[in-house]
C-alpha cells in the first residue's frame, strides 16, 4: 500500500441513514453501533487524506421514477415500507454523506448492495490508480460485504476496517466480518491510522 494507490471508500454513511431527521431516524430506525461510526471513521479520513490518498464516498440512491416516486427494488420495500418520495433522492440533503466526514474527493452514486454494480466506480479506481481500498460503512453484512466481494473479484485488495463497520446487529457485523476475512484484510481503525500515518 501506497498513497499513490490507496483510498478509503466510506460506505452509505449518509444523512438519510444516521441523521435523526433522515429517513431512516424519522421512522425509529436506528443502532448505537451505526450511529457511533462517523466519529470512528473520520480520523481515519483525515489520515488517508494526510497521507495523500483519496475519500470516496457511496451513496445508496433511490432515483425518482414516473411520477417522481422513487424506483425500489422489492426486497427493499419489503424490508423498510417507511421509504417514501424525496428519499435518499439524488442531490439532496439526506443523500449525501454525512458533515463530520469531510468532503469526499470523489462521490459514487449508487442503485444496489454494491457499490461496483451499475456504477462508475472501477472506472474511478482504475482511472487514479488505486488498487487498495481501506473500507468502512454500513451495512457490514449488506453494502459493505457486496461491495468487498465485488472488489476481490476485480483483483483490488481490500482492507474492511472492523470497527469501521456496523449493522443493525452486533451478531450480523461479526458474522460478517468472520465471512469477509476470507477475501479480505481486517483491521481497527487505530491500526489503519497508523499505517497511514506511515505512508
Amino acid at each position: 500500500m501506497t498513497h499513490d494507490t490507496s483510498a478509503l471508500l466510506i460506505v452509505d454513511l449518509q444523512n438519510d441513514f444516521l441523521h435523526p431527521e433522515g429517513a431512516y431516524g424519522r421512522a425509529g430506525q436506528s443502532a448505537k453501533a451505526i450511529a457511533a461510526l462517523p466519529a470512528r471513521v473520520a480520523p481515519v479520513a483525515e489520515a488517508m487524506r494526510r497521507a495523500g490518498g483519496v475519500v470516496i464516498s457511496t451513496q445508496f440512491t433511490l432515483v425518482p421514477g414516473r411520477g417522481g416516486a422513487p424506483m425500489i427494488a422489492p426486497h427493499l420495500q419489503k424490508l423498510r415500507p417507511f421509504l417514501t418520495r424525496g428519499d435518499f433522492a439524488p442531490g439532496s440533503w439526506g443523500n449525501q454523506m454525512v458533515d463530520a466526514l469531510g468532503t469526499p474527493d470523489f462521490i459514487i452514486e449508487k442503485i444496489a448492495y454494491s457499490a461496483f454494480y451499475m456504477t462508475r466506480l472501477e472506472w474511478v479506481l482504475r482511472k487514479n490508480g488505486i488498487t487498495d481500498l481501506l473500507v468502512a460503512g454500513i451495512v457490514t453484512n449488506g453494502g459493505v460485504a457486496s461491495t468487498v466481494r465485488n472488489a476481490h473479484v476485480l483483483d483490488l485488495h481490500t482492507t474492511v476496517l472492523s470497527d469501521g463497520c456496523a449493522a443493525f446487529s452486533d451478531t450480523a457485523h461479526n458474522a460478517a466480518i468472520a465471512d469477509l476475512k476470507t477475501v479480505s484484510d481486517v483491521m481497527t481503525c487505530a491500526d489503519a491510522i497508523t499505517l497511514l500515518d506511515g505512508l
